[in-house]
C-alpha cells in the first residue's frame, strides 16, 4: 500500500465528522487570506475532500481541485460539480494546464508526502502555471524535530477547542494501530527545516519567500509563501 492507496482507500485519520469539517474550515479560511483578488485563478493541489471549497469558490474567479486518489476526486466532482467555478483535476491534468494561468498555488499537508525529487517536480509544474506575480503557498510543512507526540498534543488541544476532545482521544488510538502508523514506519513522512524548504522553493525560480502563519491547528508545523518573479 502507498499513500495514495491510503488516500484513496477508507480511512481514520478524521476522528469524528466534527473533527472533519472543522479542519476543512479552517483550512478554507487561510486559503482565501492569501487570495489576491475576486477574479484570480486558484489551484488547491492536493485538497483531499475540501468541504469547504464553495466558500473559497465564492472569494475567487476559478478553483482548481487537484486532487491524486480517485475516489476523492469522484466524492468532489459528485459535491462541486453544478458549481461553475470549480473544476476538478488529477496532478495529470495539473500539468496540462496552460503556462502562466494561475495566480495563487496553494499545496496544504502535501509534502510528507511525497519524496525530494517529486517535490522538485511539483515545483517547476507549479512554476511554470503560474503568472509573473503570481504566489505559492506551501502549508503544513513538518520540520524534522516535531515528533508525532506534539503532532497528537496539538490535535488534542484542537479538539478540546472544537468539542470533539473524547472522539480525538479514541481516535489516537485507533490510529496507534491503523494503516496509517504502519505506512509511516514503513515510508515515513518527509521533513524539512526552514532552510532546507526556502532553498529548494528559490532554486526553482521563485522570489520574497516569507515564513507566514501555518495553515490548520498546528503552530508547530510551517508555512510558505513565494512569489514568481515578474521577468
Amino acid at each position: 500500500m502507498s499513500w495514495r492507496d491510503f488516500w484513496n482507500g477508507e480511512h481514520s485519520i478524521y476522528v469524528s465528522p466534527r473533527h472533519k469539517a472543522l479542519h476543512y474550515r479552517a483550512i478554507a479560511t487561510d486559503l482565501i487570506g492569501h487570495i489576491p483578488s475576486a477574479d484570480a485563478v486558484v489551484l488547491d493541489h492536493g485538497c483531499g475532500e475540501a468541504l469547504d471549497a464553495a466558500r473559497v469558490a465564492t472569494a475567487c474567479g476559478k478553483l482548481f481541485l487537484c486532487e491524486a486518489a480517485p475516489t476523492v476526486r469522484d466524492k468532489l466532482r459528485s459535491q462541486f460539480g453544478r458549481t461553475d467555478n470549480i473544476v476538478v483535476v488529477s496532478p495529470e491534468e495539473v500539468e496540462a494546464l496552460p503556462p502562466a494561468s494561475l495566480d495563487l498555488v496553494v499545496a496544504n499537508s502535501l509534502l510528507q508526502y511525497l519524496s525530494r525529487d517529486e517535490l522538485k517536480v511539483l515545483l517547476e509544474t507549479w512554476h511554470d502555471r503560474l503568472k509573473p506575480g503570481g504566489a505559492l503557498v506551501i502549508a503544513d510543512v513538518i520540520p524534522p524535530d516535531v515528533s508525532p507526540l506534539t503532532d497528537a498534543s496539538q490535535l488534542l488541544a484542537f479538539a478540546w477547542r472544537g468539542g470533539f476532545f473524547l472522539a480525538a482521544l479514541g481516535g489516537l488510538v485507533r490510529t496507534a494501530f491503523s494503516d496509517y502508523r504502519k505506512l509511516r514506519a514503513q515510508y515515513g513522512l518527509s521533513t524539512y527545516t526552514a532552510e532546507a524548504i526556502t532553498n529548494l522553493i528559490r532554486a526553482t525560480g521563485f522570489a520574497d519567500v516569507q515564513r507566514p502563519q501555518n495553515f490548520g491547528h498546528n503552530p508547530h508545523r510551517m508555512t510558505f509563501r513565494a512569489t514568481k518573479s515578474e521577468t
